[in-house]
This record gives structure tokens, C-alpha cells and sequence, in this order.
């Protein structure tokens, strides 16, 4: 290796405190040759100094002394080397995406009914003892589980379940949040980290990616794999699961969308409330707290309707209409009531919601309770039309038999 003299070591540092790199061309060597800074450095413009056609490199090795070495390599460029990215603890973690009380407001117009001690004393023991619910549409299989929490002051986190709900949006995933990655916690862990009670509404809408429940359902918490970490419920956690079928689907169209739920995930519910529709009495209290909230009084109205809607249900469960009046149908026409001060008119736009031929022969109905029928009178005249209607078929089969044989 050539020893640079002290000429050449004067030239190298010119030249590279002039340009601030140490590979450079021959016309920006020749550049200050001209302007008389140096003299022409022919001994760089050599073989091996050469790194290209017409590029030399400024020999910054052993060829210099150590103190222009030093500074020359301290200027250098540093080649910047990517940090190891921790997918885990990079992102921020929302420890708690919800804040505040998320106990349920009592509402004033409840009045307890069917599984409901049963349900409060549950939610009351802070066991972990999952419930399944199940019962016709407006029937308040809901409106119990949170009337419950509410009496007991009890967290209550309600996730409403569709074909799409998948482990994302129950467990948790990773959201952009102010230009950051961040890890935000699903209702599930929200609840089990708090000791609340997850509510999963309507659960028999759910497809096959609500399995990922099936360790949660067994109480022993769950490992959240894309964070990495096992969460443990904490004490009071509990899971209760409503739906409108036992998890085996609609066979009658009723529910459609309705999926048959895997059978290891509904063996996890220990046990099944089926609930029913409130007694004539427990409904009629209902229809009038609700209207005695919005400052009216009609007792007999409420009285009448709750008659009503007993007769369309008995009809439906005989088969004799395919439509049935909720609790809940009841409850609106009564605010409708309240709203537009006209009880017919409350009635009819509340069951605009069903075909022609349903919603007229509940109007019918409506009138004759209206005008004063009993359920039991009613019922009677509905058989003696069924009756006639029979006798009628009975003798037009007669009269075809008979001209079949002429």
C-alpha cells in the first residue's frame, strides 16, 4: 500500500471538506485544480484509485494519517439500520374503550315478569352460570337481562350478533387512531377484564365465527393470539346469549337469517329460559305505566288492547294467522296514542307493518273488542265461523262427489 506524503494528505482533506464525500469525478477534481486550490492530484487519477470511468475514490483507509482519517469518517454518511418492529408493543394499547357507568338505567314502565327473579338472582350471585334465552320476537327477553343489571347494579355490555360478527369485532383488533396503530379491546374482553355481564343479542343470527367464544363459554378465559397475551375474566364475569329459536334455525320462515348454531357451542349454556309472553295482567300494567309516563290515563284502552292482542295469539298459536302482536307492538301503539291522541289511528299505523289481508282482519278484530266482545265471546264467534266455513266445504265436496258419479 502506498504511503501518501504530506502533499497528498493536504490535497485528500481539501478535497473532501470541499465536497463532503470521498468518491468524486475527474472534472470535479480538476474544478479546483483550476481555481488554483490544489495542484492537479495526478497520483489520484491512478488505476488504483479508480472505483469507475473517470470516479476516484479519496483513499481514506490506511493511506492517511489518523487524525484526518478520524474526521474525514466521522462526516461519512452512518448507514441507518431499521429498528426490529414488535408488532405487540408497538401499538398502543385502549386498555378500556369504554368509560364511565355502563350499568343500565331502571326504567320506570318495567314491571318484572317470567324467568326474571330467576334471571336477577344470576346476574346478583356474580357466578359465572351462562344463560340462553330464547322466545318469540318482542317478548322482552332483553329488556329483563338489562332491568336485572339494573336493579343489582351491574355492568351490562350488549353486542348486537349478525352473520358478519366475527373475532375482530368481539375480541378486539388493531385500529388507526390519530395516525397510530392502535390495539383496541372488543366488547368480550371489556367485559371479562370489568366482571360485567356480556349480553349477545340475537345470537342465533351468528355464523361459525362465533366459535371463538367456546373457551370464554367454558369461564376459563381466552388467549388473544395477534396481541399475544391471556386474558382471565375477572369475578362476576357472566355471558347470556337471547335469541328468537333454541339455535336449530326457523323451519317456519318466521326468522329468517336465523343459522342452526354449532351444538358444542349452545352444550355451553348450563340453562335455557324459554320466555313467553306477559299474563293479561302483568301487560296490561305495562301498556299503563307506559302511557301514564307520557302523561295520559286510559286504563280501559290498555285493557282492550291487551284483550286483542290474547286472541291474535291464541289464533296464531292454532294456526289460524301466520302474525302475532308483540308486547313490544302493544307498547308502541300506546305511544302512538300518546303522540296523535286517536286510538284507531294508533292501531292502524302500527300494523301498517303487515300485509293487507293481516292487517285488516286485526282492525276487524280491534273493533268488535272495541265495541265491547270479550275474548271468550270472540273466540265462540270465531268458531261458529269456522264451523260454518267447514259445514260449507263439506257440501261442496258433497256435490262434487255426486256429479263426479252422474
Amino acid at each position: 500500500m502506498t504511503t501518501l506524503n504530506n502533499d497528498q494528505l493536504d490535497q485528500v482533506e481539501i478535497l473532501y471538506k470541499h465536497y463532503k464525500k470521498t468518491d468524486l469525478s475527474r472534472s470535479e477534481i480538476n474544478a479546483l485544480v483550476k481555481k488554483g486550490t490544489i495542484k492537479n492530484p495526478s497520483w489520484l487519477k491512478q488505476d488504483q484509485y479508480k472505483v469507475s470511468r473517470g470516479v476516484y475514490s479519496l483513499p481514506v483507509d490506511g493511506d492517511i494519517s489518523p487524525k484526518i482519517k478520524e474526521d474525514i469518517i466521522s462526516e461519512l454518511p452512518k448507514e441507518e439500520t431499521a429498528p426490529a418492529v414488535d408488532t405487540v408493543n408497538q401499538a398502543a394499547f385502549v386498555i378500556s374503550s369504554l368509560t364511565g357507568n355502563i350499568i343500565p338505567a331502571k326504567d320506570p314502565v318495567f314491571v318484572p315478569w317470567g324467568y326474571f327473579k330467576d334471571i336477577k338472582s344470576i346476574v346478583s350471585s356474580k357466578q359465572f352460570y351462562p344463560i340462553f334465552i330464547t322466545g318469540l320476537s318482542g317478548n322482552g327477553k332483553t329488556m329483563n337481562v338489562s332491568q336485572a343489571c339494573a336493579q343489582v347494579k351491574r355492568e351490562c355490555i350488549r353486542v348486537n350478533i349478525t352473520i358478519e360478527t366475527d373475532e375482530d369485532d368481539l375480541l378486539g383488533g388493531y385500529r388507526l387512531q390519530e395516525g397510530q396503530t392502535v390495539w383496541q379491546n372488543g366488547p368480550v374482553i371489556e367485559a371479562m377484564e370489568r366482571g360485567a355481564i356480556l349480553l349477545l343479542d340475537e345470537i342465533d343470527l351468528a355464523s361459525n365465527k362465533i366459535m371463538c367464544l367456546q373457551p370464554i363459554l367454558e369461564g376459563s378465559g381466552v388467549f388473544v393470539k395477534k396481541i399475544n397475551k391471556f386474558i382471565k375474566p375477572a369475578h362476576g364475569f357472566n355471558v347470556v346469549a337471547t335469541a328468537n329459536t333454541k339455535g336449530q334455525g326457523s323451519d317456519d320462515g318466521k326468522f329468517i337469517g336465523t343459522n342452526v348454531l354449532n351444538e358444542a357451542f349452545l352444550e355451553r349454556f348450563p340453562i335455557t329460559f324459554e320466555q313467553s309472553y306477559p299474563k293479561p295482567a302483568v301487560e296490561e300494567k305495562i301498556l299503563v305505566n307506559t302511557l301514564e309516563k307520557s302523561g295520559k290515563k286510559d286504563k280501559d284502552f290498555c285493557k282492550k288492547l291487551v284483550t286483542w292482542a290474547d286472541v291474535i295469539r291464541k289464533t296464531y298459536f292454532d294456526g289460524g294467522v301466520d302474525e302475532i302482536i308483540s308486547t313490544r307492538r302493544l307498547v308502541h301503539i300506546i305511544q302512538a296514542y300518546a303522540i296523535f291522541n286517536k286510538k284507531m289511528k294508533a292501531v292502524e299505523v302500527c300494523t301498517n307493518r303487515f300485509d293487507d289481508d293481516t292487517k285488516n282482519s286485526f282492525i276487524e278484530l280491534y273493533t268488535k273488542v272495541d265495541a265491547g266482545a270479550s275474548a271468550e265471546q270472540i273466540a265462540e264467534q270465531q268458531r261458529q265461523a269456522d264451523l260454518s266455513n267447514q259445514m260449507e266445504d263439506d257440501n261442496d265436496s258433497e256435490s262434487d262427489d255426486a256429479d263426479s258419479a252422474i
